[in-house]
C-alpha cells in the first residue's frame, strides 16, 4: 500500500508572512510575528503536556496578549480581530499548489492534519485555493489533544483507514515531525527558512528546502511503494 501523505497547514503549506503588516503596525516590527508564533506553540505545548486542552485559536490570542505585554504594547479590539481574521486568509507558499497537484496526479492520497479547528482549517485552505487537493481535512480538535501528542496522528490513520506506519506526516516544524515519528508515522521535513530539525530526534528520510523538493522525494520513495 502506498503511504497516505498527511500535511500540516500553517507554515508548511501557508505563508504566515502575510501577517507581517499587522505586526509592523501593532508593534512597529514585523519580526515580532515570529515571537508571537513561537509563544503560541510554547503555550500549546505546555497545555498539552500538563493535560489541559484549549482550542488552538485560543492559544493564538493568548500568545498575542503575552507578546503585547512583553513589548509594553496595548492591544485594541481591532488589533485582535485583524490578527484572527488574517490567520484565515493566508496565501499558499508559491510552490505548494503545483507540488500537491503532482502528488495527486501520481495517484497518492492526500490529507491535511492541523491543530486549528476543522472550520478554521477549511477556511484557510479554501482561501488559499488548496481545499480540493485533500480528501480529508483533519483537526486535532477532534480528539482534544494538540500535536505533537500521539492522539491526532493516530486519529488521522484511523480516519484514513490505514495503519499508522502507512501515514507520512509532512511538516515544516521539528516538533510535528518528532510527534509523528514517535507515534509511528513516517515523516518528511520542509526546511523552510529558519526551520531546523531537533538533533535529539531521528532524522526523517525525506528533507527538502520546500514542498517541491519534498514532493520529488515522496514520488521517488512512496509512489512505487506497493507493500501490503
Amino acid at each position: 500500500m502506498r503511504r497516505v501523505q498527511v500535511f500540516d497547514v500553517n507554515e508548511t503549506l501557508l505563508d504566515l508572512a502575510a501577517m507581517d503588516p499587522h505586526f509592523q503596525r501593532i508593534f512597529g516590527d514585523a519580526g515580532v510575528r515570529a515571537t508571537w508564533f513561537n509563544q503560541m506553540i510554547q503555550s500549546a505545548l505546555v497545555a498539552t503536556v500538563t493535560g489541559v486542552y484549549h482550542q488552538f485559536g485560543a492559544h493564538a490570542m493568548a500568545a498575542l496578549e503575552m507578546t503585547a505585554e512583553q513589548a509594553g504594547v496595548t492591544l485594541g479590539e481591532g488589533d485582535r480581530r485583524a490578527v484572527a481574521d488574517q490567520l484565515r486568509q493566508l496565501p499558499a507558499h508559491p510552490e505548494v499548489a503545483d507540488a500537491l497537484q503532482r502528488l495527486r496526479d501520481a495517484g497518492l492520497r492526500l490529507a491535511a492534519l492541523t491543530n486549528s479547528t476543522e472550520q478554521v482549517a477549511r477556511a484557510q485552505l479554501e482561501h488559499a485555493g488548496l481545499l480540493d487537493s485533500f480528501e480529508l481535512v483533519l483537526s486535532a480538535d477532534t480528539v482534544g489533544r494538540l500535536k505533537p501528542a500521539p492522539e491526532p496522528y493516530r486519529m488521522a490513520a484511523e480516519r484514513l483507514g490505514v495503519a499508522i506506519d502507512q501515514v507520512r506526516l509532512v511538516a515544516a516544524h521539528a516538533w510535528d515531525v518528532a510527534g509523528a515519528a514517535r507515534a509511528g508515522c513516517a515523516a518528511a521535513f520542509v526546511a523552510r527558512p529558519g526551520k531546523v530539525l531537533d538533533p535529539l530526534v531521528e532524522r526523517p528520510e525525506i528533507i527538502g528546502a520546500d514542498l517541491a523538493e519534498v514532493a520529488d522525494a515522496i514520488l521517488a520513495i512512496d509512489h512505487g511503494d506497493e507493500r501490503p
